[in-house]
């Protein structure tokens, strides 16, 4: 529990001084290493394409897991596809309520002179990156469950690959994607601790009461 209390506490410390260092220095790196990347005409289909699965594959992929769980009988991995679906709710709770406590504008709507948007802007406030938060929680929940490499490599590749997909078509700042990114790990790693820590034990005891 301790160990874990610090982890959050470095974790929360960290994305703190993420938004202080960017408010104190008037956004000039974010900005800076954005235009870096978003071009003049960001559409590229390659990038459209990676940006569009985010949404889709998330939601993919804890119902298929839910489906074959059901088709094999496999209790392990109906429970690892619940875990799933658990820490995309709470991704999705954290990243809006951070959008609504920052309230930070989208960069193409504070720099309209310097970032260039694909044909579609998108609404809502910028911090932190919705498709790059549910990205990672979905590859760091999947290799929590199946801790290989080739589990890791390519989860975290299309994850990351997401999270660059959304400062090529200038939607979001540098530090919306690293953010995002955190809040989707820390919501899979705190999924997989109160499981293990309420749900799993208390099966436990369960099991060894005597009857």
């Amino acid at each position: 529990m301790k160990k874990f209390s610090k982890l959050v506490s470095v974790g929360f410390l960290f994305v703190a001084g993420v938004l202080f260092s960017n408010y104190l220095n008037a956004q000039n790196l974010d900005i800076n290493l954005l235009k870096q990347i978003n071009p003049p005409n960001p559409n590229s289909s390659v990038w459209k394409n990676i940006s569009s699965t985010a949404e889709p594959l998330c939601v993919a992929a804890p119902i298929s897991m839910f489906a074959v769980s059901l088709i094999n009988h496999d209790e392990k991995l109906k429970k690892n596809a619940f875990k799933v679906a658990g820490s995309l709710l709470i991704t999705a709770v954290i990243s809006e309520g951070m959008k609504i406590a920052i309230n930070r504008d989208r960069p193409f709507v504070k720099y309209p002179l310097d970032v260039f948007p694909n044909e579609i802007k998108e609404t809502g406030q910028s911090l932190p990156s919705g498709h790059t938060a549910f990205a990672f929680t979905t590859a760091t929940s999947i290799y929590l469950a199946y801790p290989k490499w080739y589990v890791a490599v390519p989860a975290f590749t299309w994850a990351s690959a997401v999270g660059y997909s959304r400062l090529y078509l200038g939607q979001h700042y540098p530090s919306d994607v690293i953010i995002g990114a955190i809040v989707g790990g820390g919501s899979a790693c705190l999924t997989n601790w109160l499981n293990k820590k309420f749900i799993e034990k208390k099966k436990t005891k369960l099991v060894k009461q005597p009857s």
